[in-house]
């Protein structure tokens, strides 16, 4: 059987359009690492296509960035009407100015017109600078909250939203069908586009667009402390005016407000990490901060710390802060009669129950879609269009929701502030948030919603977690923890499984997905798949019990004799 990998890497060592440098650096990888960087071209997943900044086909580089450009290019013109535009905007990573301009020459030389800023902005800006400037689409280079080894390209359409996958297919065609990434010539247009750089007026919409999400903007805010970092990304500047045009006092964590590629003042840029939280909760120790803010180095998710009961910080995971601001809008818009008449709210079907629950308490509708925000945005677009329900909430399990979608992504700034607005607000009730988010539980009873992560480097690892799911759907565990389970959701079938009743229905308006979520007979859940961004197996297990704390242990229990059922060493 051919050696893809050694292939591909003895074409990058040789060809005259690798410079030497990266020689040097493909002459010193090991065997594992030539097999990781050049086992496949490196693919779009849930949010893009992202990865490792490097030489190699499954890597970041400005061949591989050359390629997935040239390709959308085709798409747009393909797709939209003459003249095709195209709005670009980029992180703090390595690369990304570097690569947002290539972009846009690329653009220009295939006749398309081009808008960027003059630096850095977030992801939930350039969506909405998409749909203000009436853009044929958009780009993203960003590698979201991956490490800082990481740069990442993501593509939108007319409307700001993420493409699905029944648009992006046309596209991963397009690009399958370039060819070479080393040798790709770019296609030149008789007349070029131009390049525009963004005027102030976005910045400024934007941030007057993200004050109108407040419920509750006139709340007495003295004696109300925020401690809020950027985690050196893309947020500081929007956030900061957002809190100081909005009354609020905070405090920024002064060593993450830089942009730098480095994360130098951080050991992680991801929110679900407890190690992004450190500088942040000396700080609030430091000032008695009510709560703890971040965003994301992109700016669409969000993390959040607040006070326990003891006067602790404590971390709120994805689940959990969604929850509480699901119940705060509703409780909110209803007393102040903004209802309106057919709410709908949108999660994913690998997000806490707890939603649905608190949904179906008020009498307002859940839809649940695969995981990939780009499906949320769609479907608001839908109802817009065809009619329907009134979207007033998103959110992803990831930290991630969106409030007003005047963008079609999640939306870091949206989310803090409102965040922020509801711990003021149970403040003045003598609550911290995760006090709100325990008193839920008395209603709904405690849910703990945990992920667990495991990666799979290389074409191996790649093998193990095709082996992984195979498994699970050919055959699937009955039992666990001495817990049955009552349904089994296959999302690569599209088939929902009842062994109670032995009857078997079909999932319906949802794609098929790498998928398969397990729902035990005691409300307990599990669900299985691949990420779409980084090479691991997501695991996310959900127990609902009579304190948290039982649920936490149970949810570890659980993961425990999942690995050992699935023949997984950790």
């Amino acid at each position: 059987m051919e050696n893809v990998a050694q292939k591909n890497y003895e074409k990058w060592l040789t060809s005259e359009c690798v410079s030497e440098s990266d020689k040097e650096t493909l002459r010193a990888m090991s065997s594992a690492d030539i097999d990781d960087a050049f086992f496949q071209n490196i693919k779009f997943g849930t949010a893009g296509m992202r990865g490792v900044l490097g030489p190699g086909t499954n890597r970041i580089n400005s061949f591989t960035i050359r390629k997935a450009c040239v390709g959308f290019g085709l798409y747009l013109l393909k797709h939209y009407p003459f003249p095709q535009s195209c709005v670009i905007s980029h992180d703090n990573r390595y690369f990304s100015r570097e690569f947002t301009l290539e972009s846009a020459e690329i653009l220009n030389k295939m006749g398309i017109n081009t808008f960027i800023f003059d630096s850095l902005r977030p992801t939930p800006e350039l969506s909405y600078a998409v749909r203000a400037k009436k853009a044929s689409g958009g780009i993203m280079i960003t590698a979201s909250h991956n490490p800082k080894s990481d740069n990442g390209f993501k593509v939108y359409d007319e409307f700001g939203c993420q493409l699905v996958p029944e648009k992006i297919k046309d596209l991963l065609d397009i690009i399958a069908g370039l060819g070479d990434e080393l040798t790709l010539v770019v296609p030149e247009a008789d007349k070029k586009g131009e390049n525009f750089i963004l005027p102030k007026s976005i910045d400024d919409n934007y941030v007057d667009l993200c004050k109108s999400v407040q419920v509750n903007p006139d709340l007495d805010k003295k004696d109300f402390k925020i401690v809020y970092t950027p985690n050196h990304g893309t947020s500081y500047v929007n956030a900061m005016r957002v809190f100081h045009e909005c009354g609020y006092e905070v405090y920024p964590v002064l060593l993450q407000c830089n942009p730098d590629p480095a994360f130098s003042g951080t050991l992680s840029p991801n929110p679900e990490d407890p190690r992004s939280y450190i500088e942040p909760i000396k700080l609030a120790k430091k000032v008695d901060a009510d709560i703890i803010c971040m965003t994301d180095p992109d700016g669409d998710r969000v993390g959040l710390a607040c006070k326990d009961g003891k006067g602790d910080y404590i971390l709120i995971t994805g689940n959990e802060g969604a929850a509480i601001l699901l119940d705060y809008i509703i409780k909110e818009r209803k007393r102040k009669d903004e209802m309106p008449s057919d709410p709908v709210v949108y999660n994913t079907v690998v997000s806490s129950a707890l939603g649905r629950e608190i949904c179906d308490h008020y009498g307002v509708k859940c839809e649940s879609f695969l995981t990939g925000f780009k499906f949320i945005g769609d479907r608001i677009h839908h109802y817009e269009v065809n009619g329907g329900p009134q979207f007033i909430f998103g959110y992803e399990e990831s930290y991630g929701c969106l409030i007003k979608p005047f963008v079609r992504d999640k939306d870091g700034i949206q989310a803090i502030l409102l965040y922020c607005e509801a711990a003021l607000r149970y403040k003045k009730h003598g609550l911290t948030l995760y006090e709100a988010y325990e008193k839920l539980g008395e209603t709904y009873g405690q849910h703990k919603a945990k992920l667990y992560n495991i990666y799979f480097k290389g074409s191996s690892g790649q093998e193990e977690m095709n082996a992984i799911m195979k498994g699970l759907e050919s055959n699937p565990f009955k039992e666990l923890c001495c817990y049955k389970v009552k349904v089994i959701e296959n999302y690569f079938n599209l088939t929902r499984y009842n062994l109670d009743t032995k009857e078997s229905s079909t999932i319906e308006n949802l794609p098929h997905g790498d998928l398969i979520k397990f729902i035990f007979e005691d409300r307990s859940s599990i669900c299985v798949r691949p990420s779409g961004t980084e090479p691991k197996c997501k695991f996310y297990i959900e127990v609902v019990d009579e304190t948290l704390t039982k649920a936490d242990e149970r949810c570890d229990k659980f993961y425990k004799e999942l690995l050992a059922v699935l023949k997984i060493e950790k």
